[in-house]
């Protein structure tokens, strides 16, 4: 074995061990949905509830699925509606319940592939500054919100990304 060979499998041996000793904050798994027709990356396990809510005056039941690391929140919910037309009010009502739901204000919009990515900023129940980033959008009579949801100072480009961009429908 040459000095380079060797300096070089040093190398990779205290790489390996420096990232077995770290226990990372997210373990990203494969979820897909039973009820709706999707699948993402989730930081956690993820647990599902379904309830009744009223969506612009359409009462639908509701999936929520959803992972939480250190206070933050990862979900995604699904609702079929019985009118594929009323779909796009909806998606409307979705983003404002979530924003409203902070007591916040929105700080960036746009649309992308035919959904509404929303940023916004509020407080929690408690004063707790909150951030919310989400994806909302609809296909046929299914609506969705993709919402990751918690204190700012833990959120960072690449976890949001990571979760908004694994976002598939299928």
């Amino acid at each position: 074995m040459t000095k380079h060979t060797l300096h070089k499998t040093c190398a990779v041996l205290a790489t390996a061990f420096a990232l077995a000793a770290c226990s990372p904050k997210f373990d990203w798994r494969d979820f897909r949905s039973t009820d709706a027709p999707y699948a993402i990356m989730m930081p956690g396990k993820a647990a599902t509830h379904t309830r009744t809510v009223n969506l612009d005056g359409q009462e639908v039941k509701m999936t929520m699925s959803a992972s939480e690391v250190d206070g933050t929140m990862f979900a995604v919910g699904t609702a079929e509606l019985p009118d594929a037309a009323k779909a796009a009010l909806a998606v409307q009502a979705m983003r404002l319940a979530m924003v409203r739901n902070i007591n916040g204000t929105i700080t960036k919009e746009s649309t992308k592939n035919g959904a509404f990515e929303v940023e916004a900023r509020g407080t929690a129940a408690n004063g707790t500054p909150l951030a919310m980033h989400g994806r909302f959008l609809s296909r046929d009579k299914r609506v969705y919100q993709v919402v990751m949801l918690g204190n700012q100072k833990h959120f960072d480009a690449d976890t949001v990304d990571t979760f908004l961009s694994s976002f598939k429908l299928y």
